[in-house]
């Protein structure tokens, strides 16, 4: 942790909860200037409110805007928001993202699919894109984006065929971005996270479907497990990159999973 703020700026969203805001949280803590960005600006407060800041007055530092990813219009305010406030941005997660409902293949409605499409893939696009436009115009010019993958991109669960298509569908977006910063000085890396801790997860505590039909238990790990992984993601030099990083609970079923 830096024992002293620094000038860099980091995005988070999906930062009102679990996952998204013990990062935003962490990088706070770490010294950096954070947006938090989410649907509903009450929890992203109190998500501010409740990190604590030790290196002074936290509305410094800190800034709370109500987003909607999957919206065009929402992510650009987002960014004119990050850029008013704090006037560059060095570091993005993509964070949010949503999951349908578990349900067969063939009895997923389409509105559920698209919510899904919107959410995980369209709005990680747009932060993206508009990531894009002001690190290459920024001085000194680049910066980081994570995005947040899931076990999903590599393995998926039963009745999941929106969730892991979209999450499939981020590591083309990772692989494309990260080929294309390049000539922008902009690294762009994957986070692939399984079982953490978190709301979301909270049914695999009692059991959840697995590949043989079966319900069971399955373990989870801090969220904090998850902030360490991404700051070690964020303090890297530009010239450096880690493309994809797995965190996991480790006895969860991944590895020779099904």
């Amino acid at each position: 942790m830096s024992k002293t703020p620094h000038n860099r700026v980091a995005m988070i969203t999906g930062a009102g909860s679990g996952i998204g805001r013990a990062c935003a949280r962490a990088l706070l803590a770490d010294g950096w200037r954070v947006v938090f960005a989410g649907r509903r600006i009450d929890t992203l407060n109190d998500a501010i409110a409740g990190a604590g800041d030790p290196f002074g007055d936290i509305r410094d530092r800190a800034l709370a805007v109500a987003t909607d990813v999957g919206q065009p219009a929402s992510v650009a305010a987002l960014f004119d928001a990050c850029k008013a406030k704090f006037g560059r941005l060095d570091f993005l997660f993509n964070n949010a993202g949503i999951s349908a409902f578990a349900a067969p293949l063939e009895d997923l409605p389409l509105e559920q699919w698209q919510a899904v499409v919107d959410t995980n893939l369209t709005g990680s696009f747009l932060c993206i894109q508009q990531a894009f436009r002001l690190m290459k115009a920024q001085q000194p010019r680049g910066g980081r984006i994570v995005n947040n993958g899931s076990i999903s991109a590599y393995a998926p669960r039963p009745n999941s065929i929106a969730y892991t298509a979209t999450k499939h569908a981020v590591t083309g977006l990772t692989k494309t971005a990260s080929l294309d910063g390049r000539k922008y000085d902009i690294a762009v890396g994957q986070l692939d996270i399984g079982n953490a801790a978190s709301e979301m997860t909270a049914r695999m505590v009692e059991g959840v479907a697995q590949a043989d039909g079966s319900v069971k238990p399955e373990p989870r790990m801090p969220l904090q497990s998850v902030a360490d992984a991404l700051l070690t993601m964020a303090n890297l030099p530009l010239d450096s990159n880690v493309l994809f990083m797995t965190v996991m609970a480790t006895k969860m079923p991944y590895v020779g999973r099904g």
